[in-house]
């Protein structure tokens, strides 16, 4: 019932926006790292780079979006 009452007053939302801009930039560094360490640290292709990148921030988004709605 609390947790209504919170949304009602309109008090939640500037908690879901902080959740959500911290997925957005858990995703944000954890592609970025991964494609960093792919393409220059390990020599990689382009393509290669991308493709962990994207995999890598998808799984850091999961990972932020799991603990943020713990």
């Amino acid at each position: 019932m609390r947790g209504f009452q919170v949304q009602a007053n309109g008090m939640g939302r500037g908690v879901a926006m902080k959740a959500w801009r911290t997925i957005a930039l858990h995703t944000v560094v954890a592609a970025g790292f991964m494609f960093l360490l792919q393409r220059y640290g390990l020599s990689a292709t382009l393509e290669s780079s991308l493709l962990w990148a994207i995999v890598f921030g998808g799984c850091a988004a999961g990972l932020a979006y799991s603990q943020a709605n713990r």
